[in-house]
């Protein structure tokens, strides 16, 4: 085949896509990993159902346990996929001085940082605020509380799981 066929034109992106799903892979383990301080904690599942409560524009004393769970468990994918995106953003930017699975440490780290930061900023400042309601006027402190622990949780597996799953991929 010579230069520009098909198969080389294609071939990043195939990597690319299956970096993109070994961190949705990761997310969901993280988002897996995140059930049990979840169900540790006072607001237990709160965030979640509040989470469903906006994607489906109800209350979320009418969510059902089902639609809580299949919320939090896209969202894991949805932002193990975002992690794996600024990872491959990120490793064009920053060098590569120490590897951890076969991906730069720093760029990891960059990109797990980014992400808890985008998950509690969005939950906590953009979603509970639309779920509004007795949820929001009575319990904001203590759900946005819940939030940034669960995202922290979240992190932490990534941490771990995401070096392995995406360096499985490149």
């Amino acid at each position: 085949m010579g230069p520009g066929s098909l198969v080389q034109v294609a071939l990043p992106q195939l990597s690319f896509l299956t970096q993109i799903a070994a961190g949705a892979l990761a997310g969901l383990a993280a988002a897996v990993a995140m059930i049990l301080p979840m169900s540790r904690q006072p607001e237990g599942f709160t965030p979640a159902y509040i989470a469903a409560s906006v994607v489906r524009r109800t209350e979320p004393d009418d969510v059902r346990f089902v639609d809580a769970n299949v919320t939090h468990y896209s969202v894991g994918v949805l932002a193990g996929a975002l992690y794996a995106t600024v990872l491959a953003l990120s490793s064009a930017l920053f060098p590569t001085v120490v590897r951890m699975e076969g991906i730069g440490l720093v760029p990891h780290l960059v990109s797990v940082i980014l992400v808890v930061l985008f998950i509690y900023g969005f939950f906590a400042h953009i979603v509970l605020p639309r779920a509004g309601g007795r949820i929001y006027e009575e319990q904001a402190t203590a759900v946005r509380g819940q939030w940034l622990r669960s995202s922290l949780v979240f992190g932490a597996v990534l941490v771990v799981v995401g070096p392995g799953l995406v360096s499985l991929a490149v």
